[in-house]
């Protein structure tokens, strides 16, 4: 029987599961750097991906060709963090449309969590449902972290920008979550 490792902002995951290694910090500390976790760097073409939202209908990354879109991932619904993180998006949500800038957040919770996320604090956008990890690891951004001075698996919160093209424009590792969707812009407003 496999071991598995478990905390309150991870979902339990057998060891056998293949992580990104993450990059030790030299001093011990509450977090672990996570700069260069994945394994994606900009200018390659972004994992396809097909999950479902928070209503259970389908969506897959070739539903944004022709859009710039700033696919975000994050730990968990109703967490602190990921709600400041959320709620930022939300609140700049017609200026990043108004640059063109699609959005799509992926967490390992469900559709039904997502949709009670979204209704509690009205999200425009959409929440792609990863239980398994499956995109998480695709764009190497599942792994081994360290949380409230504990080793566990979980979610490096980073964001793709992937252009038009379907190619990542650029990386946001640890993105600033009281601040992000004016993150989002000024890479963009870079890469021109």
């Amino acid at each position: 029987m496999s071991k598995s490792t478990k905390s309150k902002n991870s979902k339990p995951v057998k060891k056998s599961v293949k992580a990104a290694p993450a990059k030790k910090s030299a001093v011990a500390s509450k977090q672990i750097k996570t700069e260069g976790h994945t394994h994606l760097k900009p200018g390659m073409k972004a994992p396809a991906f097909k999950g479902v939202d928070q209503h259970g209908k389908a969506l897959r990354l070739a539903d944004f060709k022709g859009k710039k879109l700033a696919l975000y991932f994050y730990p968990r619904d109703m967490t602190p963090t990921c709600t400041v993180q959320a709620c930022n998006l939300r609140d700049d949500f017609s200026l990043l449309r108004k640059k063109g800038i699609a959005v799509l957040g992926v967490s390992i919770d469900d559709a039904k969590r997502h949709q009670s996320f979204i209704e509690k604090h009205q999200l425009p956008f959409s929440l792609l449902a990863d239980p398994d990890a499956v995109v998480l690891q695709q764009y190497g951004v599942w792994g081994e972290k360290m949380f409230m001075g504990k080793k566990i698996i979980g979610t490096h919160r980073t964001t793709f920008l992937i252009d038009e093209q379907g190619l990542i424009a650029h990386i946001l590792h640890k993105p600033n979550s009281k601040d992000h969707a004016k993150e989002i812009i000024a890479a963009w407003e870079a890469i021109k």
